[in-house]
């Protein structure tokens, strides 16, 4: 029995299809369909289909956070980055980061919308740019330059290996992103 609201299902319905399928590939009826409500009944929640993606935008993003910050970061810096990594990794296969995939929907966002799949990026890119300072102090990541560089370059990188993941049906391509950044011990 589902316990869940008629809201929380249709933000965890809009979630999926957005995943799947991205902004544009989903309508109000897809989600009635799948909650078993009218859609005059989404409209009386999310007035507009803009208020929806707002608000899964938001709900998304404070899961991810939570998830990201409940990553100990009294660990080594190559071990946070592999539990980083696990998140994604975890992901239901055929689908995307839900920001990720709007990212590619840019150009029918409105500015909210913009500016909250901007925040995630900022927020991801900023906790891997401190993952990232923090292998070089200890020694096991490797990037030769700016930590903030790298932070972007290692979301981005993440995002892109969640693409052919989905792709291939490989899932395990997450972690040559890891591999990357690692420190290879030297001879001895």
């Amino acid at each position: 029995m589902n316990t869940a609201t008629t809201r929380e299902q249709l933000l965890g319905h809009a979630q999926i299809l957005i995943r799947q399928r991205g902004y544009n590939g989903f309508s109000y009826r897809d989600l009635a369909d799948r909650v078993g409500v009218k859609t005059a009944s989404i409209h009386y929640y999310f007035p507009c289909k803009d208020d929806l993606l707002i608000e899964s935008i938001g709900q998304y993003a404070a899961e991810e956070a939570s998830l990201m910050q409940g990553i100990d970061a009294a660990l080594p810096a190559f071990e946070r980055l592999n539990r980083y990594a696990a998140l994604f990794y975890g992901t239901p296969t055929g689908q995307v980061c839900l920001c990720g995939m709007l990212a590619a929907d840019l150009a029918s966002l409105s500015d909210r919308a913009r500016q909250a799949v901007q925040s995630f990026y900022r927020t991801h890119e900023h906790w891997l740019s401190e993952v990232v300072a923090a292998g070089q102090h200890d020694g096991t990541l490797e990037w030769p330059g700016d930590p903030e560089a790298a932070g972007r370059y290692l979301f981005a990188a993440f995002q892109g290996a969640l693409m052919s993941s989905r792709l291939f049906q490989t899932p395990s391509r997450i972690y040559d992103v890891v591999a990357s950044m690692r420190v290879q011990p030297g001879p001895g």
